[in-house]
């Protein structure tokens, strides 16, 4: 029974977000390919028959509300956890909720966001109920689960990728709250399109900055210029998939290819202070530790690793000085592409001789009949030479005297091209 303090809850406390949710999969926005008429979930929903499952996203589509849809249409008893929050103590209790429920003849749905949160131990605690049907384990992730959840655990679990929501998605989205919320305002068409391309397919965030808007703007009729007008930072201006977006990265990548860290954070700042995801800068920046700097300075890749852990462990805005001492680190290193030279010239042959066998003394001779057929005859173990290096020749034989990596005299590059000659002496008084 609602009282007068639900209702005043619902109408004040809730964020417009958490108010839009649906309650029927009618109501779903956005995801087709797994909701839609023909898909697996919807049968499963009519039919009562939900496994586990994780949902695996980026935030703000969908993850959350299709849980609790699924509670819902099937009248199972719903329970959330956050891996964030939540500790032992949390987890035992709805298993002993979901003991009596199946006792009773009712399911229990356990819906767990940010599961890769949760450490092995945590996780392995779910398998037996898992297993016994004592719960319906449905996790949110948006990370890859075959990196974050248990191999034992994950293997129970159905895996449901959803993507960003489209602009479409978003825009009706947007004017449905419009209508249900705020239908005494009247709101320039040109400010769902706007909110909708900056929340970058994100529900959650379109649905915040509309609330925002409204709870700000202090007349009837609001336009796009008083949108731009509510940032007092340009946060709106920098479309996380235009081409601003591309500009910027490209500004940063070149700055520190030409070792200029002022430049460097420069860029850093801009992307980061309107919105841009830090994972996806350090993603960037990590690729830039192996194309750019390379062997010139092997650590740079694992500062860019390190600096990947401490943006998941502590988040924006703390972790903007981790990676600003990231984008200096690379910008001040000695560099190199030859790397990346190298990967490509050698790609560009392995795809055009796939047709060409691994040289027999190169192989494993597991059987007789590999014996039989040379697989290994001819291999010179390294090991049994002083130097620890032979004459033996790799690389198939058409491709015999092909060089890839050719090392710069730059930073440690210099003492590898130092060593690589030394081998090559070797070998030749090998021979």
């Amino acid at each position: 029974m609602q009282t007068l303090f639900d209702t005043i809850d619902n109408a004040i406390f809730k964020p417009l977000a958490e108010r839009m949710r649906p309650l029927e999969l009618a109501d779903y926005v956005g995801q087709v390919e797994i909701v839609g008429e023909a898909s697996g979930i919807k049968k499963m929903i009519e039919n009562d028959t939900i496994p586990s499952m994780i949902f695996w996203g980026p935030p703000g589509v969908g993850k959350t509300t299709l849980a609790k849809i699924i509670a819902h249409q099937t009248k199972a008893s719903f329970h959330e956890l956050s891996a964030v929050t939540s500790g032992v103590k949390e987890i035992k209790e709805i298993f002993e909720i979901a003991k009596m429920n199946q006792m009773n003849g009712k399911k229990t749905i356990l819906f767990v966001d940010e599961i890769h949160r949760f450490n092995k131990s945590q996780q392995d605690a779910f398998l037996p109920y898992v297993e016994n049907g004592n719960i319906i384990l449905i996790g949110a992730t948006t990370e890859n689960p075959s990196f974050e959840v248990n191999a034992a655990l994950l293997s129970r679990m159905k895996v449901f990728v959803l993507k960003s929501l489209e602009k479409e998605d978003l825009l009706k989205i947007l004017k449905r709250a419009h209508e249900k919320y705020y239908s005494n305002i009247k709101i320039e068409e040109a400010c769902y399109s706007f909110i909708a391309e900056f929340a970058g397919g994100d529900a959650r965030q379109a649905l915040n900055t509309l609330e925002n808007l409204l709870s700000i703007v202090d007349k009837n009729n609001v336009t796009k210029k008083d949108l731009e007008k509510m940032m007092h930072k340009k946060t709106f201006l920098y479309d996380k998939f235009g081409e601003e977006h591309y500009n910027l990265i490209s500004a940063l990548h070149k700055s520190m290819r030409n070792s200029d860290p002022d430049a460097a954070l420069y860029y850093t700042a801009r992307m980061l202070e309107s919105g841009e995801d830090p994972l996806y800068l350090v993603r960037r920046l990590t690729r830039f530790a192996s194309e750019d700097v390379g062997l010139a300075n092997p650590n740079a890749l694992v500062q860019a690793v390190s600096t990947l852990e401490a943006v998941k462990l502590i988040g924006m805005p703390e972790c903007n000085v981790n990676i600003a001492q990231l984008v200096v680190y690379l910008s001040v290193s000695p560099k190199s592409n030859a790397l990346y030279k190298a990967y490509e010239k050698v790609k560009k042959d392995a795809l055009a001789t796939t047709h060409l066998k691994v040289p027999l003394h190169l192989r494993n001779a597991e059987t007789k009949l590999d014996k039989e057929l040379g697989y290994g005859k001819g291999y010179r173990y390294a090991h049994d030479f002083c130097s620890g290096v032979t004459d033996m020749v790799c690389l198939p034989k058409e491709l015999e005297n092909r060089k890839y990596y050719e090392p710069t005299n730059h930073g440690n590059e210099k003492n590898i091209k130092e060593v690589m000659k030394k081998i090559e002496e070797i070998k030749k008084q090998e021979k």
